[in-house]
């Protein structure tokens, strides 16, 4: 892949960045990659950058015309991005269909996906062991695609797809194998009720947007292996709807999608700057901000 190099000296203005999406104002990724910029020295001068739902083209336009670095981008404009950094793209992004991180190279527009490296990693630091496991995914939508390959890559043994819609799941598996021509893992698909078909599982990851509804997929018990883990790519103060079914339905430990989201941030940090921060104290901050903001 190519990055751009960190051209940054003393006394220079620091390189401008954005998130751009629609909502945006949410977003903690100023907060962390200012951190980042702390941590390694690198000042950054990142933003919020919202964007109408019909000008997301206009509007990274403009930001990289006036001087802009970089843009992460979140919804709903991860696969306008894909679109856009046209056949610049990363090999990640080409197989997630969706683009998170976008730079110019040369003056030409180009784009990864980091979502997928951000929940590896995550999974890593949580102490699972990839290599050879049993996942399973729930969801079949932006959030599933983008982190296929790196999961793949990481040597899970097999993975299943489950989804409300199963021909969504079904779709999703069939795109993915043809896309790769991979052998391995072994990648089949179903329903939400055909969850267990498989198992049981190793690591369950909720890929679904359930938890912004205060509810868990409709999965069906019996779902965990012994000592399995039970991941939302959702994040909250309070642990989400998802986490709290998977201790009901006997997981060993469960955990939020905080440290995807840090993560992902972190590789592309790593694009733009050349550095790779070290992402474990940032998301500690983070931690403890979420818990003094939340309500006692």
């Amino acid at each position: 892949m190519t990055m751009p190099s960190s051209t940054h000296v003393a006394g220079a203005a620091p390189g401008r960045y954005a998130v751009i999406g629609n909502p945006v104002a949410h977003s903690r990724s100023p907060r962390i990659h200012a951190m980042f910029g702390e941590q390694t020295g690198i000042p950054v001068d990142y933003g919020l950058l919202p964007a109408p739902l019909d000008g997301f083209e206009a509007s990274v336009r403009e930001f990289f015309a006036s001087g802009g670095r970089g843009l992460n981008v979140t919804v709903p404009f991860k696969q306008e991005a894909w679109t856009l950094a046209g056949p610049r793209l990363s090999e990640r992004a080409r197989l997630a269909g969706a683009v998170n991180t976008l730079w110019q190279d040369d003056g030409a527009l180009r784009g990864c996906n980091t979502d997928g490296v951000g929940l590896v990693a995550d999974l890593r630091r949580l102490g699972v062991e990839l290599n050879g496991a049993r996942i399973l995914m729930a969801g079949a939508g932006g959030a599933a695609r983008g982190v296929l390959q790196p999961l793949a890559q990481a040597g899970c043994a097999r993975i299943h797809i489950v989804n409300r819609t199963a021909e969504k799941a079904h779709a999703l598996a069939t795109e993915w194998l043809r896309a790769t021509g991979a052998a391995s893992p072994a990648v089949s698909a179903g329903g939400l009720e055909e969850a267990h078909k498989g198992g049981p599982w190793e690591v369950v990851i909720n890929a679904t947007s359930s938890s912004l509804g205060d509810a868990p997929p409709a999965l069906p018990a019996g779902l965990y292996a012994d000592g399995a883990l039970a991941y939302d790519m959702m994040y909250g103060a309070q642990p989400t709807p998802f986490m709290r079914q998977a201790r009901d339905d006997g997981a060993a430990a469960t955990a939020d999608g905080l440290g995807m989201l840090v993560g992902q941030a972190a590789e592309s940090f790593f694009i733009w700057h050349g550095v790779r921060p070290d992402a474990e104290p940032v998301l500690a901050a983070l931690r403890r901000e979420l818990a003094t903001a939340a309500p006692r």
